[in-house]
């Protein structure tokens, strides 16, 4: 663990979700690395908090399974298993799929120009090499499109699973090695909904998630030779 592990208090939070909210921060940018002890202690006196607070994020964060109980040893962040990605990232696609389906036929126009905006922005932040720019607006691009749906379940299901996505989504826009790739994605995505193409959407939506799936499976095996 490093020095970047600082509370920035906020007067409108609690201290305990303020705690439990840089706590999480740090796990899913890989602050905090998969299979690192939280120790109570070590913790409390780097971010110049109590011990409660800490202990009462760490019970959230097992809740939200980004934090394992181990016995005889306590907290430990979660590691991320060859299943994991494949199980999460297969029903990121089928949703994803979904999505542009329906947003194909329900996407307003002031909607596609946000989409549109949001992808000129995320191609600027890929030819900066602005990591954290292009992590917010890949985020910001398809919530725009799971929005533009108007389907509450779908959306609710999505962002159930929004923080285990967000983990492996940070691990492969750190690595990727061509962002023209995934310029290239973003574009085919919003002209086949601007056109309301739903075949066109639907493959290259699912193919997306797929080429996702494949680059952060090769990250995790060269990881754990």
């Amino acid at each position: 663990m490093d020095d970047k592990l600082k509370v920035n208090l906020n007067e409108y939070l609690p201290l305990r979700d303020v705690v439990f909210n840089t706590l999480r921060e740090a796990i899913l940018k890989g602050e905090l690395v998969a299979g690192e002890r939280l120790m109570e202690k070590q913790l409390a006196e780097r971010m110049g908090v109590s011990r409660t607070p800490i202990r009462e994020a760490i019970r959230k964060l097992e809740l939200e399974g980004l934090v394992v109980m181990i016995p005889r040893k306590g907290a430990e962040v979660a590691k991320i298993t060859h299943k994991d990605i494949k199980d999460v990232l297969e029903v990121r696609a089928a949703l994803e799929e979904l999505a542009v389906k329906i947003a194909c036929e329900k996407m307003s126009e002031e909607s596609l120009v946000d989409l549109k905006r949001t992808t000129h922005k995320f191609q600027t932040a890929c030819e900066e090499h602005d990591i954290e720019q292009i992590i917010k607006k890949d985020v910001e691009f398809h919530d725009i499109i799971f929005n533009s749906t108007e389907n509450e379940k779908l959306i609710q299901i999505i962002n159930n699973l929004r923080e285990q996505i967000y983990r492996y989504r940070v691990e492969y826009i750190r690595k990727v090695a061509d962002f023209g790739i995934l310029v290239k994605e973003h574009d085919l995505i919003v002209k086949s909904i601007e056109n309301r193409d739903v075949d066109e959407a639907r493959k290259i939506a699912m193919q997306h998630i797929v080429n996702q799936e494949i680059a952060v499976i090769e990250i995790f095996d060269k990881k754990n030779k």
